[in-house]
């Protein structure tokens, strides 16, 4: 398939990265701990505008209680067409008993059988969002 250079990438608007974000469930968050990055695969959910996880204790917890500003990266590949989300943002964990019980109705469970008793919530100020039209050489997942 050879289709002009101007239509291989595409820019989403912003209803339709929201649209995007909502519709998968699996990032990769990226933060800061002491200047080094890192990078953790998290499972979330999508509501008012904010992105949702569930978390335990550890470098995960200890990083964003330090830096808050954070990156996420979602994808996903198929149908000669990739999707590519980037949200910036700051994360903070939620602490009141009427956020907390909020956050009980969400439906976000934890995918490994690990206690994560944490809900941390990122407030986007900035998302962008590409699909890329794939050529014949790309794999197809």
């Amino acid at each position: 398939m050879n289709m002009p250079e101007e239509n291989v990438v595409e820019t989403l608007s912003q209803e339709e990265v929201w649209a995007f974000l909502g519709s998968q469930q699996l990032a990769r968050l990226a933060f800061a701990i002491a200047g080094e990055p890192e990078i953790v695969p998290i499972n979330y959910v999508v509501s008012d505008e904010r992105i949702y996880f569930r978390t335990a204790e550890g470098s995960k917890l200890l990083g964003l209680t330090i830096n808050a500003r954070v990156a996420l990266e979602t994808d996903r590949v198929g149908d000669g067409v990739a999707t590519s989300v980037i949200v910036h943002g700051t994360a903070r964990e939620l602490q009141t008993i009427d956020e907390l019980e909020w956050a009980e109705a969400l439906p976000l469970r934890t995918w490994v059988p690990t206690r994560k008793v944490h809900f941390v919530e990122i407030t986007p100020d900035e998302l962008t969002g590409r699909r890329f039209h794939l050529g014949d050489g790309a794999p197809d997942a």
